[in-house]
């Protein structure tokens, strides 16, 4: 539990501080492009980093569930990848850094599908 807990919120606390650098620093170094991409893994991150925390809350009251885990662990690996990737591309325009997002993309998916097969199991 404390360890998504932790990790969701720097990773909260990090979104936050890319999304402000983005807003400022960036907005005249950056074209209107290059700054959607950026907002984009900034908008993943923030919700993903709430997810964490969400599946903190969820092991504290069910703490065998590996599932529960594996989903907090795609949304950090999830977010490393996707927003990660995005900031790449959108600093260095390199156009093939996009290539990889998808990936981070799919274990958000996995994540969600995780606490979508434990909500099922803790409701049967």
């Amino acid at each position: 539990m404390k360890l998504f807990l932790m990790l969701g919120s720097i990773s909260g606390l990090l979104s936050v501080a890319l999304g402000a650098f983005g807003a400022h620093a960036l907005k005249e170094r950056l074209d209107e492009y290059s700054l959607g991409i950026f907002h984009t893994g900034v908008t993943y991150q923030t919700t993903h980093a709430l997810a964490m925390i969400i599946v903190a809350l969820l092991i504290k009251w069910y703490p065998d569930s590996s599932g529960l885990q594996w989903a907090g662990w795609s949304f950090l690996v999830g977010t490393l990848i996707f927003s990660g990737s995005l900031y790449a591309l959108a600093m260095s325009g390199i156009k093939v850094l996009g290539a990889i997002t998808p990936i981070g993309g799919v274990l958000f998916i996995v994540g969600w599908a995780l606490l979508v097969i434990h909500a099922w199991k803790i409701a049967s």
